[in-house]
């Protein structure tokens, strides 16, 4: 049988060959979009499995330390611990902020811990714990710091001890961990000017500065001076513990919001990346569509090259089941070059994007059988042109 695909492959592999590495980098970009959506749930998730927390106590009627700003203070922990159920306690706080790194800037997430409780990344892939009580810092491989460098943070200058990985933000920054104390200062305090100024307005307001008491200005400006509020209590329950009873009492006594994993997971996925990925999906769906349309215009301009051969098959008996066959094999082979070349590219361009690309096996079985199926579509207008060709054009009628 005469076979449409082999015979331009044979007499104009070029234009072939050429025609689907084109498609195929169309292709690697609707599978890189995919990917990215993947990047996004991953990053997600990989945030709710950092200090393997059970429960995330946070200010009440918030969503939590990702979502909204959330205000819990320090000393809530010791309440908290004494609900039945509960095993272990950490305080963490989050900033996203930018630091200067190798004369540019890097976006990152701040992450105040308190070494040895829940909140503290799971491994290192490099160097050792936060042990000094202050100015170290563990941070992810995706922000470029190297062990033994000294960034600094606002007034402060930080050892980076030891190093993780993917371990970020849902946004995809990189984490960066340091004590718990260190990452109050930073987020909660105020700069030395800022702080002079308050300590004048305190001095001038007369309900501060009695002068029949004696240390109640000075009380207030150090209450002025210190912090002590994190974003999120994280828990770790006893095995026996039931997660939502706990989480019930913890909203009813202790007047603060309890949100379990599969809450945090929700609020992360469905609320914090909704809208990034209804609009991922609606890139997929038009890229789907644009290259349903070029395969369909080049598959029906490779049929039109070929008219006199199709009229001399109609001439020499060809049915017309082995005509749409050849067309329809010319339009998958054309779609296997293009899937081959896009999953290869979208491999190789993957690690160069500023966010995460997780491309999944499944993805790419489900991307190989969509782009067939769009081709074989394609196909139908090159097909029925096909078959409205008339037997005397092979010799010139």
């Amino acid at each position: 049988m005469i076979n449409l695909a082999a015979r331009d492959i044979l007499h104009g592999w070029g234009k072939f060959v050429f025609t689907g590495v084109g498609l195929g980098l169309l292709i690697g970009v609707t599978l890189s979009m995919a990917g990215i959506y993947r990047g996004l749930v991953d990053d997600g998730q990989a945030l709710l499995a950092i200090g393997g927390a059970d429960l995330w106590v946070v200010q009440r009627d918030t969503l939590g330390p990702y979502a909204e700003p959330s205000s819990v203070r320090d000393d809530a922990y010791r309440a908290l611990l004494a609900v039945p159920g509960v095993a272990e306690a950490g305080n963490v706080t989050y900033l996203t902020m930018q630091i200067q790194h190798d004369a540019g800037e890097v976006r990152v997430m701040l992450v105040g811990i308190e070494p040895g409780h829940p909140g503290e990344p799971g491994y290192l892939v490099a160097g050792r714990p936060i042990t000094r009580s202050h100015y170290e810092a563990i941070a992810d491989v995706r922000s470029g710091l190297r062990l033994g460098e000294r960034i600094r943070i606002r007034r402060h200058e930080y050892t980076v001890v030891g190093l993780t990985r993917r371990m970020v933000s849902s946004g995809g920054d990189p984490m960066i961990f340091v004590p718990l104390k260190d990452a109050q200062e930073v987020q909660f305090l105020k700069d030395n000017d800022a702080l002079v100024n308050e300590r004048a307005r305190t001095a001038a307001n007369p309900e501060f500065n009695r002068p029949g008491v004696p240390g109640l200005l000075e009380a207030v400006q150090a209450s002025q001076s210190n912090s002590h509020s994190v974003n999120v209590v994280l828990l770790r329950l006893a095995p026996s513990a039931d997660e939502m009873k706990v989480a019930d009492q913890i909203r009813r006594w202790k007047h603060l919001e309890a949100y379990t994993r599969s809450d945090m997971n929700e609020i992360l996925v469905a609320k914090l990346i909704d809208t990034s990925a209804r609009q991922i999906f609606m890139f997929l769906v038009i890229l789907s569509i644009v290259s349903a349309a070029i395969v369909a215009f080049i598959i029906y301009t490779m049929t039109l090259n070929k008219v006199r051969e199709i009229a001399v098959l109609k001439l020499i008996g060809a049915r017309n089941s082995t005509i749409a066959g050849m067309i329809l094999q010319q339009a998958l082979g054309l779609g296997a070059i293009g899937f081959i070349v896009g999953r290869t590219a979208a491999t190789m361009w993957a690690p160069i994007f500023p966010k995460y690309v997780l491309l999944l096996p499944g993805d790419a079985v489900r991307g190989a059988l969509l782009v067939l199926a769009i081709c074989a579509l394609a196909s139908v207008v090159a097909i029925r042109a096909a078959l409205r060709v008339d037997p005397a054009a092979a010799i010139g009628g």
